[in-house]
């Protein structure tokens, strides 16, 4: 399943790592690129913007926010 994450702190960041961990395609964005960079090294896409997030989504679309 491909879920796209937007919010990437604490909460946003630890549910995109279980699914990661769990075998699911995670897109993600937050206005910290360091969050960002995080999560890309453990697999993740990183967006640039939303409209760069939701460009790499395939339909149907499922983000999380």
């Amino acid at each position: 399943m491909q879920v796209a994450m937007i919010g990437l702190e604490r909460m946003g960041g630890n549910m995109a790592h279980r699914l990661l961990s769990a075998g699911h395609e995670c897109v993600v964005y937050d206005a910290v690129p360091a969050n960002i960079a995080r999560l890309t090294q453990e697999g993740a896409q990183g967006a640039s913007s939303l409209e760069d997030l939701v460009s790499r989504l395939q339909t149907p679309r499922v983000c999380w926010l």
